[in-house]
């Protein structure tokens, strides 16, 4: 009980002050307060106090509603991009050359032999459509269990609403045939497509149309290489592929001679056999001495052209791409091609980016708070969003198709998908790829790196070697190679590539918080002060009006729960108990009677009636203060 008798004592000495009501509390900071505005309301008449009221409140509410806009600005955390140009000796970009052609033709004729033959009895009877016109007729018959897994099919468009499937190997092409009698204009509503069905003989099947049926074939031909190739072990893929002496006939770096020791090869499921220079896995990057093209990388290739695959690579040269040292080139994405027979210059900028991390943006350091397993990490290269995106393609293919595709690393204990095990792969792969949902998952999952370089490529090419010098050069290029005096090589197959830094400036792309707290506290200030005239004070009197709020609030609890103990006390005892004077005199009455009984001889002192209570005499003493007494001692 003494601790309840301090606090609230102490709560009377803090709220001296202000006063013990809310009213008094008000009109004391109203009065006392360096805020504009509420000392007028309680010093001018009534028609100028309800004027400074409602501008008090109007400005007030500004106040406020700015606060919000410019607290909601700092939270959404925006941030500005800035420029700056360095100067300073740079590292040489790993440099990742590959052939556009992923196999010698000659070491995989055997596996897509039956596949050629398919295509070629295709094509024929698209370009002459009579049956019994083709070439097929007079070779052996054709593998068609390959063709039903995957057919390649016309499609009637005379009648859009109704359009005619034709498989163009059925044996009734009537319809087909009858084409050859009609003009151009009829044959163009002809489109070739590829069928992709669930499974084979199912009707749940798909159509790939195409507007040119060589891009129908080439698709086509993809699809059935991959399921072929999947099949076929690593290291089997990577012996058909270019090797690198025969690949790098020369090389170059600044004054340095090197040769294909110094590339680092990887397999690429696009492009085959990969060779990288300068991608620092094994030994330190080396740097550029100077800018200019006599201090960068030159290179001569031969894409041995002769032996590409003629229905899988349609376009020839060598496919490179410029890319940080430990990261995986992904050159379908960022690689450029360059042409055989010339010789292409490359000037390269460096642009760095630095990103802001959370809150301001979603990016990462390294990829290790990002949900997607990498599945490139098993090459040992830094995360990448390309790497994100693909990783996570391929898991929603092997979750969903139950098998990997053969374009993307596998994970642990999946295989391949192939036409024989997975009979509708192709078909799963291509509603996979086209589905935007599924895209967009990978989208939100997968996070750009915060820091990145990148390199900006100017290209210009030249005729190489010129009609006056390819002789010699042919001479000497083909002795180096092969140790013969023949000519090997020709200009088809040959390509030089010069790759140098420009300049050694680099321009750093940098992002910055757009709004710090520096700027938010400065902001909220500048509203305060010019809608009330208020400054940090001020609102440090505010804080005091609401702790002093506080406390009444507090003091009116304590007394309201003393009333209401005293009125539950009151309810269980309804009579008032007597006074003093009453029981005085009730005492006097009683022994009056006591008295009067013994005066009469024989008479004897009534007892009292049953259920009345004894007098208690001891009410009558007055009791002196105790510790739980309400008095104020001050």
């Amino acid at each position: 009980m003494n601790l309840k008798k301090y606090l609230v004592r102490a709560l009377h000495r803090l709220q001296k002050g202000p006063g013990y009501t809310y009213k008094e509390l008000l009109v004391w900071y109203c009065d006392n307060t360096n805020t504009h505005g509420p000392k007028r309301i309680i010093k001018e008449g009534p028609k100028k106090k309800l004027i400074w009221f409602f501008l008090t409140l109007l400005f007030a509410s500004l106040v406020f509603w700015q606060w919000g806009i410019l607290i909601n600005t700092y939270l959404s955390y925006n941030v500005t991009s800035s420029l700056s140009i360095g100067f300073k000796t740079m590292k040489f970009p790993a440099v990742t050359v590959c052939n556009a052609n992923p196999f010698k033709y000659s070491e995989v004729k055997h596996l897509l032999k039956e596949l050629d033959r398919l295509i070629e009895a295709a094509l024929e009877r698209i370009l002459q459509p009579t049956p019994g016109n083709g070439s097929e007729n007079l070779s052996p018959p054709l593998n068609l269990e390959l063709w039903n897994q995957i057919p390649l099919v016309l499609i009637d468009e005379h009648d859009k609403d109704n359009p005619i499937i034709l498989d163009i190997f059925e044996t009734n092409q009537t319809a087909v045939g009858n084409e050859t009698a009609m003009g151009n204009e009829t044959k163009k509503k002809y489109k070739l497509a590829v069928k992709l069905c669930s499974h084979q003989g199912s009707d749940n099947c798909t159509y790939r149309n195409f507007s040119s049926a060589a891009q129908a074939v080439t698709e086509w031909y993809i699809l059935q290489s991959t399921s072929i190739l999947s099949k076929v072990p690593l290291h089997e893929r990577i012996r058909m592929g270019y090797q690198a002496e025969d690949m790098i006939l020369a090389c170059l770096y600044g004054a340095e001679p090197c040769n294909y020791k110094n590339f680092t090869q990887i397999y690429h499921p696009d492009h085959g056999n990969c060779y990288i220079f300068n991608w620092g896995m094994d030994e330190e990057a080396l740097n550029s001495s100077n800018p200019g093209a006599e201090f960068g990388l030159k290179l001569i290739l031969d894409i041995s052209q002769q032996d590409y695959i003629p229905y899988l690579s349609s376009a020839a040269g060598a496919r490179l791409m410029l890319h940080q040292q430990k990261s995986f080139p992904f050159l379908k994405d960022q690689g450029i091609y360059a042409m055989a027979g010339t010789e292409t210059s490359i000037g390269v900028l460096v642009d760095e980016l630095e990103r802001m991390g959370y809150p301001y943006s979603d990016c990462t350091v390294n990829g290790s708070d990002v949900p997607v397993k990498n599945l490139y990490s098993q090459y040992n290269t830094s995360y990448s969003i390309q790497a994100c995106l693909r990783s996570c393609f391929q898991n929603h293919m092997v979750e969903i198709c139950g098998c990997g595709h053969y374009m993307f690393p596998l994970p642990e204990g999946v295989s391949y998908c192939n036409n024989e095990d997975n009979p509708g792969w192709a078909y799963c792969y291509s509603s996979l790829r086209s589905s935007i949902k599924q895209r967009q998952i990978c989208i939100d999952s997968c996070k750009e790196t915060c820091n990145d370089t990148q390199y900006k490529m100017t290209i210009s090419m030249a005729d190489w070697p010129s009609e006056a010098s390819e002789d010699w050069i042919f001479h000497i290029l083909s002795y180096e190679r092969d140790m013969s005096t023949n000519v090997t090589l020709d200009r088809n197959g040959i390509i030089k590539l010069n790759i140098y830094f420009q300049e050694y400036n680099y321009r750093t792309i940098s992002e910055s918080a757009a709004t710090t707290i520096v700027w938010l506290l400065s902001s909220l200030g500048g509203q305060f002060g010019f809608w009330m005239g208020g400054s940090v004070l001020c609102l440090i009197e505010f804080g005091e009006i609401i702790i002093d709020s506080l406390w009444i609030t507090i003091i009116n609890v304590i007394s309201w729960c003393k009333g209401l103990k005293q009125r539950r006390a009151r309810a269980q005892y309804p009579d008032a108990p007597p006074t003093v004077s009453e029981l005085v005199e009730a005492h006097t009455n009683l022994g009056f009677q006591h008295e009067a009984v013994g005066a009469v001889p024989g008479a004897e002192a009534l007892p009292p009636e049953p259920g009345t209570p004894p007098p208690n005499y001891d009410s009558l003493r007055v009791q002196p203060p105790g510790p739980d007494s309400d008095a104020d001692t001050e």
